[in-house]
Parts: C-alpha cells; structure tokens; sequence
C-alpha cells in the first residue's frame, strides 16, 4: 500500500471530518430515510430518494477517509530546516515574467487548497521544485503555457 505524506493538521482534519460523518451525517440520514419510508409509496417519494443518495455518499466518503488516515503518514514540519524545498515547505516564488512574489505550502494531496496557500505535493509545480534550494529557477507548463519562478526563500513550520 502506498502511503499518502500529510501534515499532523491535515490528519487531524480527515479524522475531524470522518467523526462527523459517523457520528452526526449517519444517524441523521438514517432518520431521514426512516421518516420518508413512513410517508408511504418509495417509488414516487423524492424525499426517500434524496435521503438514500445521501447516505450513499456519507458511506462511500467514510470508507474513503478510513483508507486514507490508514495510509497516512504523518510529516512533523516543525523539525525540518534548511533551504532545500522539500514536503511541508513554505516556498516564495517570484514569477520571473512579472516579478509578482507568491508564497506556497506544500502539503499532501488530501490537505491541498491553492486558494489558502496549500498546494498538493503531485501537483506540477510542487514536482517541479523538490529538490530545489533559494536562487533556483524552475519552469512549469501549465495550461496557459510555460511559466519561470526563482525559488527566493523556504520556511518550515
């Protein structure tokens, strides 16, 4: 089995998430299925119907939360250093088109959210720049074509 890297913040969210999910989604869709059955004839009841494709997919996101915290592994970022750019690295980038700085997280895949800074470690441009240290330049295809930024510093923690 593969193992999927994650920050102990980005397990602890999964295994937030799978809480829920058993403990408050189930019973309620169960209830809810219970409540529509109650109302008579299922082929033509919406409310039975909504509530059977939503316990489907409560199950079938539990089982995925439960395969991936069992493959997790958990990378303490706070006991890393160094200038190299490696998972749980916050890089700065300078875009060397137009010298706009923006700054990057790399996180695992489940944990990614680009908008909060967090980039998945499989994307392109994390591939791109593991193994890279400060003064690097890397280059990206991406799909408005091929974009060049300088590593200008790493953070961990």
């Amino acid at each position: 089995m593969e193992k999927i890297p994650m920050t102990p913040a980005g397990l602890a969210q999964l295994e937030d998430e799978l809480r829920t999910l058993k403990t408050i989604e189930r019973p309620a869709v169960i209830r809810a299925i219970a409540e529509a059955r109650e109302h008579g004839d299922l082929s033509e009841n919406a409310e039975y119907h909504a509530a059977r494709e939503r316990q489907s997919f409560i199950e079938g996101r539990v089982a995925e939360l439960e395969d991936v915290i069992s493959r997790a592994q958990v990378i303490d970022v706070s006991t890393l250093t160094g200038d190299q750019v490696r998972f749980g690295a916050t890089v700065t980038l300078a875009d060397e088109d137009s010298d706009d700085e923006v700054a990057y997280t790399i996180v695992g895949a489940h944990e990614a959210d680009i908008k909060s800074g967090r980039m998945s470690v499989q994307s392109p441009l994390a591939r791109a720049l593991i193994g890279k240290h400060v003064g690097d330049a890397v280059e990206v295809t991406t799909p408005g074509g091929s974009k060049s930024y300088e590593i200008v510093d790493v953070r961990f923690g």
